[in-house]
């Protein structure tokens, strides 16, 4: 079942808590049915072998005006903090990824600093997600409890850490299956997102708790992680799999 992902095309402007009108292309499904004989991979979520990957929800990308601001993902939070809601009261685990740079990160990633992101853009980026900084800290409205894990990552996937905590972490909880939420969706979300599937985890990004700056590259990494890398739900179908549902 994929009401809001396939069936349902939702406009940003119906409502303020719909972030993107959401459209998955008719090549996601046809070949996905073509694949394994159904749109969604995974039937069931088992949620004490799940945990919610929440990333990048930080005051740097959420605050009007912020450095690196996703208006859109403003417009997520309800459903993430739904999601962490559900998943926790189901005995899952919920883990807040948050992006740490500062002066001197250009000697570890050359390559972004030196060519991606450069100058001032660079100087501003790299400030506001120092540790210290209130562009650094989540956003005020997310409901992050004590015991919620809290993971740093210095690269766009959290899963680049060489020590892989993240990984041995979730390893170690018995996690198998990954719920991806956060911004930017075709960014951090969707880099943490492959590589999570390259890792062999059951990976699901959840298409209305994630958010990007504009529909159409929404869309296509929804599209393409759905056929080749994973599932693509919403946020009231994964709760009602968490809560021993079965996908139609």
């Amino acid at each position: 079942m994929m009401r809001d992902v396939v069936s349902e095309k939702v406009s940003p402007e119906a409502s303020p808590m719909v972030a993107h009108r959401i459209e998955i292309t008719q090549q996601a499904i046809d070949i996905s049915l073509r694949r394994r004989g159904r749109i969604q991979p995974f039937p069931t979520i088992e949620a004490r072998k799940t945990a919610l990957l929440v990333v990048d929800m930080q005051t740097g990308f959420l605050a009007p005006g912020a450095v690196a601001e996703i208006p859109a993902a403003r417009r997520i939070v309800p459903n993430i903090n739904r999601l962490a809601d559900g998943l926790r009261r189901a005995g899952g685990t919920v883990v807040w990824i948050i992006s740490t740079y500062g002066p001197g990160a250009e000697r570890d990633w050359t390559t972004f600093f030196n060519y991606i992101i450069t100058g001032e853009a660079a100087d501003q980026f790299r400030l506001a997600f120092a540790e210290g900084r209130p562009e650094h800290t989540l956003w005020h409205e997310l409901d992050r409890r004590s015991a919620d894990p809290m993971i740093s990552k210095n690269r766009l996937t959290p899963f680049a850490d060489p020590a892989r905590k993240l990984e041995t972490m979730l390893r170690e909880s018995g996690i198998d299956m990954v719920l991806i939420a956060g911004t930017v969706t075709n960014v951090c979300c969707e880099c943490t997102a492959r590589d999570a599937a390259m890792r062999n985890f059951k990976t699901i990004m959840i298409a209305d708790a994630n958010a990007s700056r504009n529909d159409a590259e929404h869309n296509a990494t929804l599209s393409i992680f759905l056929q080749a890398f994973g599932g693509v739900i919403d946020t009231d179908e994964a709760l009602r799999l968490i809560a021993g549902g079965t996908a139609a």
